[in-house]
């Protein structure tokens, strides 16, 4: 059987956290004077009653996680999180569906950054901050974030974090998992913080400056204003957020080996690295050249707006400066190429990575090579390491359930009324925690509102499942999972 009794006694942790977070919304609310303030009294009320509950349910537990413990965990968290993180929309009225309110909750935890909201800046303040927030707690991990903060936490921090951090390889940079969730978290911090800082010497505000500092390094695309960074038309802002969703779409571990042990040419040899900047630079050129051709774009401003959607797409951040909806649809392929890619693992992005695309690249060369020389030993490296058989099979076990996912939700929202094109992008848009789709019905720039109940409930699973790499959450649906032995 499984240990419950310790998974109710860190969720109940966790609740307190995320109480903590919602204060922090409660006090911007009560000092800007909003009609938001007493909807964040109660929610933080109830979540700390709730965060009560799981703790009386988790008392005499023992500190110690099983594999199947730490699955349960994870996927337990995100979707407790995301319900009570629902209750300052529902409460407050701005978003008065339950279905709604939370299909926006897990959207931000997920870093996805689509919205059903078809007027964002009627939001006060505190919802603002609150549906950024979300998205930067997100941006790592929430139990992740919880082992850098009470590393004591949890008995099977090894075990939690393979269940909730992204990519095939996963390296430490130090021995004890908490001071390694701790550099990351640092890291992530600075990045956060340098980049408000650029913004607000770019031109924008306090208030927005920190909204998308967070939501940019935490690649997930919710903004506070209906046009995203188009609003500003301001240059200087979209090349700084060119800038950092790129860093935030690289490896934190590789930013580590950087920044902290000056191993710069450890940036330039890692075969993932150099992959996912050919992307960017081959995709970008592609656009820019069909905007001259097609849409009249000037060379300057070609390049601008197709290098920043391209990275947005690419890290899955999702935030706007122009409206990819109007331009050739070939480049509507070129970039759900690149929302299906990713970027690198072990950063805030989502999407397939790019470590797994250089895999699969490795994968393909060899076995043309085997072809001509059947009796050839010919192991896959990336980065000079030799990666396992069992890998490579978990690697296409993977895009095989990828591909299955998006098929079943393309023909599912099919049924329901909603076109092919938006069908097949608003599927790998959720699979992949990107935010936009590409579409007439529902475009880059549109809410997903319009959309059936039934789809969205599906969506946020598939949101979920993606964030989470699929296996964390489809495994808890096998019966071996639920065997004693």
């Amino acid at each position: 059987m499984l240990n419950f009794k310790i998974i109710y006694k860190i969720i109940g942790t966790l609740l307190f956290i995320e109480a903590a977070m919602m204060a922090w919304c409660m006090g911007i609310a009560l000092y800007m004077g909003e009609d938001d303030s007493m909807a964040f009294i109660i929610s933080v009320i109830t979540t700390i009653l709730g965060g009560i509950l799981f703790k009386y349910m988790g008392h005499n537990s023992e500190n110690s996680l099983g594999r199947r413990e730490a699955y349960m965990l994870v996927t337990l968290t995100w979707l407790i999180f995301s319900l009570f993180g629902s209750f300052p929309f529902m409460i407050s009225g701005y978003i008065n569906d339950f279905t709604n309110a939370y299909f926006e909750t897990i959207s931000g935890f997920t870093t996805t950054g689509c919205s059903i909201l078809d007027d964002v800046e009627r939001l006060p303040h505190g919802l603002l901050f609150w549906r950024t927030m979300t998205q930067w707690i997100g941006g790592l991990g929430i139990v992740f974030f919880t082992i850098a903060v009470i590393p004591s936490l949890v008995g099977g921090n090894l075990k939690v974090f393979s269940a909730e951090a992204t990519g095939p390889i996963r390296t430490k940079m130090h021995p004890r998992l908490s001071t390694t969730a701790k550099w990351i978290w640092s890291i992530y911090s600075v990045l956060t913080v340098a980049c408000g800082l650029c913004y607000y010497v770019a031109g924008m505000g306090v208030f927005d400056s920190m909204n998308y500092a967070m939501t940019t390094t935490a690649t997930g695309g919710f903004a506070t204003h209906n046009a995203s960074t188009g609003y500003f038309h301001n240059p200087y802002i979209d090349y700084t957020a060119i800038t950092f969703m790129f860093l935030s779409g690289t490896s934190f571990t590789l930013l580590y080996a950087t920044l902290f042990k000056g191993k710069i040419k450890q940036f330039f040899k890692n075969s993932e690295f150099r992959f996912y900047i050919s992307v960017v630079a081959v995709a970008t050129l592609a656009i820019t050249l069909i905007l001259i051709h097609d849409n009249g774009y000037q060379w300057a401003d070609a390049i601008r707006v197709s290098l920043f959607q391209v990275t947005s797409f690419i890290t899955t951040t999702g935030i706007l400066n122009d409206d990819p909806a109007k331009w050739h649809h070939i480049t509507w392929v070129i970039l759900s190429i690149c929302m299906f890619l990713g970027a690198c693992s072990g950063s805030t992005s989502g999407g397939f990575k790019s470590i797994r695309a250089v895999m699969v690249i490795n994968i393909l060369r060899n076995e043309l090579r085997r072809i001509l020389h059947p009796r050839a030993v010919l192991p896959v490296r990336v980065n000079d390491n030799i990666i396992p058989y069992s890998s490579q099979v978990t690697l296409l076990a993977f895009l095989a359930a990828y591909a299955l996912l998006c098929l079943f939700t393309y023909f599912s929202m099919i049924v329901t009324g909603v076109d092919s094109t938006n069908s097949i992008t608003i599927a790998i848009s959720c699979a992949s925690n990107v935010g936009p789709t590409l579409g007439l019905e529902i475009g880059p720039t549109m809410s997903w509102n319009i959309l059936p109940d039934l789809v969205k409930w599906l969506l946020s699973a598939l949101m979920l499942m993606g964030r989470l790499e699929i296996f964390t959450v489809v495994v808890l649906f096998t019966p071996s999972f639920w065997k004693d032995n």
